[in-house]
């Protein structure tokens, strides 16, 4: 689950600061009587990720690319950096302390409507993991039935397909229906407090399969629930994507060093894909606070809204996905207008993509299939 505040300010438009560093230059080897010279090990440039939240299989991808070697290999030393309550990652990346930085699209589109030059140039989830959850019982199975029901939800940004689709099925909250302030777990829904509680399909969603049904002694099974996605009601929003600022790519080496941290990403993400319990081993040792059944389920579910890929490969922009989220964004008032021109760019990302084709690596994943995973009490 993404717990990012909503910190919009001018503060966003402070001057960024930008970090380079330079490999060593090459000395001759006085003991060789020769003109060749051996140059020592090229230094790797220094390159800082902010994540959205603590480590978790949500960003299994990075953790693969770094654990795997893939980011050294272009020459990188990427430094990811966990999120937290009260980190911002587009407000990190605005003024300078990372190169790049993960954030839902319609949180990136806010602070560059308000000044800050961020650019998306890698869309990683092409769908989105938001769900609403309730009972069986409570034959809640279209947003309409909400009429009269208590309705959870995180705020903090994170509850606006759940507001839009609630205005497309022609309901009034605080009328038709009660908004309730849901916490970041899901304890609300079983204890029958909510009706209906907002979930993620990787992390609340298996909470509650994690939890014992005290009817029957056993885990909750998925038939015991009903479950609507935005995906389905054509309120989704992208979410998980890559940030860079504007200004640090106009130097074109800067945009070479973007295209290798795409490169190695996204050869991070096709080695989840591929490897789904050798990632959750990165993610592991990455420091989650989260158990390794529960960490096998989530990195499962990430892989779903990766995968299958457009046809041009991972991390490329849907133009009609864009323009829902968009729609979306506008409507519930988040931006006061659609993103100007350059709000996303996808040349880094199909310059990565080339070489890992070169490379004969499967970018689509036209044929993936999830694996079977069985929870445990708890997600340990």
């Amino acid at each position: 689950m993404i717990r990012e505040l909503p910190r919009w300010s001018s503060a966003l438009l402070a001057a960024a600061l930008a970090a380079a560093a330079c490999a060593p230059a090459a000395t001759p080897v006085a003991s060789e009587p020769s003109d060749a010279t051996e140059a020592p090990p090229a230094a790797l440039t220094p390159i800082k990720l902010q994540l959205q939240w603590f480590p978790q299989a949500q960003f299994g991808g990075y953790y693969a690319a770094l654990a795997e070697g893939y980011y050294a290999a272009e020459g990188l030393d990427v430094t990811i950096l966990p999120g937290a309550v009260d980190i911002v990652p587009s407000q990190v990346l605005a003024t300078g302390q990372a190169e790049f930085a993960v954030s839902w699209v319609p949180r990136g589109l806010k602070p560059r409507e308000e000044g800050a030059a961020i650019v998306n140039i890698g869309q990683v989830f092409q769908r989105s993991g938001t769900l609403m959850v309730s009972w069986k019982d409570s034959n809640i199975t279209s947003i309409a039935d909400f009429a009269g029901k208590k309705v959870g939800n995180w705020g903090f940004g994170n509850e606006f397909e759940l507001l839009a689709a609630i205005n497309a099925a022609g309901l009034v909250p605080g009328t038709d229906l009660e908004l309730v302030q849901q916490n970041f777990d899901m304890n609300a829904l079983l204890n029958r407090e909510i009706d209906v509680a907002e979930a993620m399909t990787y992390n609340e969603y298996a909470q509650v399969l994690e939890s014992v049904n005290p009817a029957t002694g056993e885990l909750y099974q998925p038939e015991d629930l009903n479950v609507i996605s935005f995906n389905d009601v054509k309120t989704a929003m992208l979410q998980d994507a890559l940030w860079a600022r504007e200004e640090w790519l106009t130097d074109s080496a800067n945009q070479e060093l973007a295209v290798k941290f795409l490169r190695a990403t996204y050869k991070g993400w096709i080695f989840c894909r591929d490897n789904v319990a050798g990632c959750v081993e990165h993610v592991l040792a990455a420091g989650t606070e989260l158990g390794e059944s529960h960490q096998l389920w989530q990195m499962n579910e990430i892989n779903k809204l990766i995968w299958p890929s457009p046809a041009t490969g991972v991390g490329t922009m849907d133009p009609a996905l864009w323009a829902q989220t968009v729609d979306v964004a506008v409507s519930q008032k988040i931006l006061n207008a659609a993103p100007t021109d350059g709000a996303y760019r996808t040349d880094l990302t199909e310059q990565a993509l080339e070489g890992l084709k070169a490379e004969g690596l499967d970018v689509v994943g036209a044929g993936y299939q999830p694996i079977t995973v069985e929870l445990v009490e708890g997600g340990k």
